[in-house]
């Protein structure tokens, strides 16, 4: 029996979190003497975990990782308090996330927010939804490293006997680079934090600009 196995990006593929991401960097950063920044910035902030978005919002001469662990102090209280103030799904998302369900796919989520938030973010928007629920954990590389794949896979093991389709969806350069690391196909988001047209100018093949297209591609492969 083949095992139909979605792996999807979380920030900027399923939700919409870039207010809450902005307002608690923010937070941070002026709690630690810091300028702050407008929050349609940082779009181009994230992507990489929560360290690498503090390193971008800092001033380029505080880069330190003594600076980015202090502001992350005062960020993850702040964040795990406020993640879902104003986060949201993308309008057709929870739709086409009941309906591959129904068809009995495997679904995970991948994503480079540190593992609690992710777990929590997840759960409060799609309870029940997601057979996997993986995020930055200790001692494992972050995206674009493939390892967070691998580990997704083995989580959703059916049996060595069993073939499985898998299919992984984002909205990032960083994204299209794990897939290719792990050797899985690759659909981009167009409705996230990266232009269509960054992501046809890398030559990504398949893109996808309305949620409902998942199903209709899906149906397909």
């Amino acid at each position: 029996m083949m095992r139909l196995i979605d792996i999807f990006d979380l920030d900027g593929t399923l939700l919409n979190t870039i207010d809450d991401l902005g307002y608690a960097c923010n937070y941070a950063l002026e709690r630690t003497g810091y300028p702050t920044h407008p929050i349609e910035a940082y779009p181009a902030k994230v992507g990489n975990g929560i360290n690498n978005l503090i390193r971008r919002a800092l001033p380029e001469t505080e880069r330190t990782e003594e600076n980015i662990l202090r502001v992350r102090e005062h960020f993850v209280p702040y964040y795990n308090r406020h993640n879902c103030d104003y986060t949201h799904p993308y309008d057709g998302i929870p739709a086409v996330i009941d309906a591959l369900k129904k068809r009995g796919h495997l679904l995970a989520v991948a994503s480079n927010k540190y593992q609690a938030a992710t777990e929590k973010i997840v759960n409060h928007f799609f309870p029940g939804a997601f057979d996997a629920i993986l995020g930055e954990r200790e001692g494992v590389e972050r995206k674009p490293d493939p390892q967070i794949v691998y580990d997704i896979l083995v989580q959703l093991d059916g049996g060595a006997d069993e073939e499985k389709q898998v299919t992984y969806y984002g909205d990032s350069l960083v994204d299209r680079e794990t897939a290719l690391r792990a050797g899985v196909p690759f659909v981009a988001c167009s409705w996230g934090f990266v232009a269509r047209e960054r992501l046809v100018e890398e030559g990504i093949a398949v893109i996808v600009d309305r949620p409902e297209e998942i199903l209709r591609l899906r149906s397909r492969r």
